[in-house]
């Protein structure tokens, strides 16, 4: 999953804020969020870490900044898929994510097509990541159940 928060003339911004918290006391760890930020995401899925590694689908939602006293967010996500056996079919994940962690663990709450009745949990884990730009490589493994 690629989040692009800084935009460029050849990658524009796939991560977009719609909402300020109020407080201005920075989260831990980041000078620049805030308790209550909310963004829009809908980043590249691709086969590999690199953006040219093969499009399989796009990660469409919002999270927001849910914790006062650490960097943790609320992600409201559908991974869809756009290529390959999967295209048309897209799964669901809700969950708290505490971004500091190595590894994240993020529940999938259902899906739809191929995924029909999915549950089980998807692990997040940081690829990459630039400091300045706030600019993101994510590998997700998804491990499902229930598939119909």
């Amino acid at each position: 999953m690629h989040e692009t928060v800084a935009a460029s003339p050849w990658s524009p911004a796939t991560v977009v804020p719609v909402a300020r918290g109020t407080t201005s006391t920075p989260l831990p760890g980041d000078p620049n969020t805030r308790f209550g930020d909310m963004y829009v995401i809908d980043d590249p899925l691709t086969e590999g870490p690199s953006a040219t590694s093969p499009a399989v689908g796009r990660a469409q939602g919002f999270y927001l900044f849910l914790s006062q006293h650490e960097l943790a967010a609320m992600h409201y996500l559908s991974l869809v898929f756009t290529a390959g056996r999967y295209n048309g079919s897209y799964i669901v994940i809700q969950g708290r994510d505490t971004i500091p962690a190595k590894v994240r663990e993020l529940p999938v709450v259902g899906g739809v097509g191929r995924f029909r009745g999915a549950t089980g949990y998807g692990l997040l884990r940081m690829h990459s990541f630039d400091s300045t730009t706030k600019n993101a490589v994510l590998k997700i493994d998804m491990y499902l159940n229930n598939m119909k």
